[in-house]
């Protein structure tokens, strides 16, 4: 499993997660300098397979079509309550628990609302979890933009901690004090996964 963190305007981070054997990929949150992302594939001589966003907003998906434009072969991929609010087709909509193959890695998606009302998490190959604005390394996403709900945050949040404690953190901005983490570190260090109950997440500035 490869997982290449890329980092792009206004502190986002952009992710490229591909199978060396097939050579298949997928680029989560293409925005802002679509550059980096393209020029990433074609030097590698990989197979955009998916373009996967984490959620609606702008500064995660702005560069969806140059990307579907690029690679034509690819399928854009969201979740089915953000996928509305997009401004292009929608090729896969993804619900909680479904999985896409990439080559021989399995991508597996966790619904995480909370920032927006459909925002999913990305578990790579039981490896990594790239979670967009729902977690960041530190801290966690904003729930108070529209279609945001803090406590629908905090019961996602309750839902990662569940999770493998080696799983790899990789965020959808770079707003911590490393670009990523293991869960089982953030458990212990971030204030937004070590309350105790709503009313402590609530809380927290």
């Amino acid at each position: 499993m490869t997982v290449e963190q890329i980092k792009i305007g206004f502190d986002n981070f952009s992710y490229v997660i591909y199978d060396k054997p097939s050579k298949k990929a997928a680029v989560v949150d293409p925005s802002y300098n679509a550059l980096k992302q393209v020029g990433f594939i074609k030097s590698r001589d990989l197979e955009l397979v998916y373009v996967i966003n984490t959620h609606y907003h702008n500064d995660h998906t702005d560069k969806n079509k140059r990307l579907l434009d690029t690679f034509p072969q690819s399928k854009l991929v969201a979740s089915k309550t953000d996928g509305v609010y997009l401004k292009y087709d929608i090729d896969i909509f993804i619900d909680d628990g479904d999985q896409l193959k990439l080559g021989e890695l399995t991508l597996g998606f966790i619904l995480t609302p909370g920032h927006t009302p459909g925002g999913i998490c990305i578990v790579v190959d039981d490896e990594a979890i790239i979670t967009g604005d729902t977690l960041f390394i530190d801290d966690c996403g904003r729930s108070d933009l529209p279609g945001g709900n803090v406590n629908d945050l905090y019961d996602s949040l309750q839902k990662i901690k569940t999770l493998p404690e080696y799983l790899i953190i990789y965020p959808g901005h770079d707003y911590g004090s490393k670009p990523y983490d293991t869960l089982g570190n953030q458990k212990k260090t971030n204030k937004t996964l070590v309350a105790k109950n709503i009313e402590e997440f609530s809380k927290i500035p």
